[in-house]
């Protein structure tokens, strides 16, 4: 938004601007921030930041836990839900040391740019450009508790299938069926006016939206598409499209969220990761003559993405509810491989990509309880393991399938590599297979330790939590 520091204040003074906030980002990828008076807002924070103390936000412990944010005032942006006007921005964080202040290796957004820098520094493109799609759920209502004696969790929506009996004078007999919502229009789409809301303030954020729609799940799923951007700038954007869609939905009377499962038998929120790469302003995965018109450096590059896929759901799908998602049936991909507008596998090439800086191809496991800038990096660092190891996909086995592998018989299905079943799998492969990560320092050591760590937490915590299911199963035994 703004290139100087007196840009910023001009436009604060013109629009009355009060309250200048900054946005961080914890180690699981929420944001928290810190406020302060416009008059308080000086060349001095530019440059030396404003300080706190980083030991509360997750990362691993350093010598040092007092840390700057430094703020980047291009990123700034009024905040349409602040009751005072207040200007929002992101930032980087450092370390406190002397002399200079030194970038802290462990902060998502500096673990992105440090990947973008090593596919620069080795020569293998100039941007790495990315296009995430948003799936999420909107409901009416929600509530969850776990006790001791009572583990529960509801959600409503009036245009769920569950609630066409409901004796109520606000039912109007427009539910979706299950399974049945892809594209429905109005009155079933009754998340429409609100959808309109989202994306209008996005673009006034500079998150260029390509559509909006219902999608599959009956229940309130929906979908933001994006435009493609460079991946450290659509990290950023991932965030500001997450904080908006919750607020906008919350000040619409409604709750938002990205769960990869919300509900049992019925499609899951996935992220769909479409990407390229460009060097020079030539993209590198067009070749007129190529399997799908891909390149060498784009089937190198899914090579090392499939190498790679099973430890890369810790950290694309770093959720126990990930996994719920990642079933056959439901849209979901699970297979190993890669082909051409097939939804079964988990790299799909779109076939109406055909102009050379168009043409791509989209992971299709990754999820929005990642944190997505080591999501993106590490989708970024496996491919450029493919391209330096020359990682073929079909010599490996893995494609191109070309048939739904959904319905494949058994035993030929059983011949073909699937992702983890569990995030504790996605965490055994992490820990044995991560030396592409940690390639010129990109992701510290420490850092894999750490997630790891906190990760198993979250899965032998779940784990011990009596399901409301194992009653039903096992009570009367």
């Amino acid at each position: 938004m703004f290139s100087n520091f007196k840009e910023a204040k001009d436009y604060c003074a013109r629009n009355e601007i009060k309250m200048i906030d900054f946005k961080m980002v914890d180690l699981d990828g929420r944001w928290r921030h810190i406020t302060i008076p416009e008059t308080r807002f000086n060349e001095n924070i530019m440059v030396s930041g404003i300080g706190f103390d980083g030991s509360n936000y997750g990362y691993a412990k350093v010598e040092k836990s007092d840390m700057v944010f430094i703020p980047i005032l291009s990123t700034a942006a009024v905040d349409e839900f602040a009751q005072i006007p207040t200007l929002s921005m992101i930032g980087d964080v450092m370390v406190i040391d002397l002399p200079n202040n030194r970038p802290f290796d462990q902060y998502p957004r500096n673990v992105s740019m440090n990947a973008e820098n090593y596919m620069r520094k080795n020569g293998i493109a100039d941007q790495m450009i990315i296009g995430p799609e948003f799936e999420f759920h909107l409901f009416d209502s929600v509530n969850f508790q776990t006790l001791s004696n009572k583990v529960s969790f509801e959600v409503d929506t009036r245009q769920a299938h569950w609630n066409t009996g409901r004796q109520t004078t606000d039912n109007n007999g427009y539910q979706v069926k299950l399974k049945s919502g892809y594209h429905t229009d109005l009155p079933n789409d009754a998340t429409f006016d609100l959808r309109n809301k989202i994306c209008m303030i996005l673009e006034s954020r500079g998150v260029d939206v390509k559509y909006h729609h219902h999608e599959v799940g009956g229940s309130g799923q929906v979908e933001v598409e994006v435009e493609l951007g460079e991946m450290t700038d659509m990290a950023d954007k991932t965030m500001i499209i997450k904080y908006v869609v919750k607020n906008a939905a919350i000040k619409d009377g409604k709750t938002a969220t990205f769960m990869p499962k919300p509900l049992y038998n019925e499609a899951g929120n996935g992220m769909h990761v479409h990407m390229h790469l460009f060097k020079n302003g030539k993209p590198l995965f067009y070749e007129e003559k190529g399997y799908s018109q891909l390149s060498e450096t784009a089937l190198y590059f899914i090579g090392g993405i499939l190498t790679h896929a099973s430890s890369l759901c810790a950290f694309t799908n770093p959720s126990t509810n990930s996994f719920k998602r990642l079933v056959p049936g439901f849209e979901a991909p699970v297979t190993l491989g890669y082909a051409t507008s097939n939804r079964s596998a988990i790299i799909r090439i779109p076939a109406y990509a055909k102009e050379p800086d168009q043409k791509r191809f989209e992971l299709r496991s990754p999820d929005a309880t990642c944190n997505p800038y080591y999501a993106y990096a590490a989708i970024l660092m496996a491919g450029i393991d493919g391209i330096e190891r020359k990682i073929d996909p079909s010599k490996q086995g893995w494609g191109p399938f070309d048939y739904n592998l959904y319905d494949l018989p058994d035993a030929e299905r059983a011949k073909i590599q699937s992702l983890p079943r569990t995030l504790d799998e996605a965490l055994d492969h992490l820990e044995r297979d991560h030396d592409y990560l940690t390639k010129g320092g990109v992701f510290p050591e420490k850092l894999i330790e750490i997630w790891v760590k906190k990760k198993r937490g979250e899965v032998r915590k779940i784990n011990q939590i009596t399901h409301p299911a194992e009653f039903e199963a096992y009570y009367d035994l």
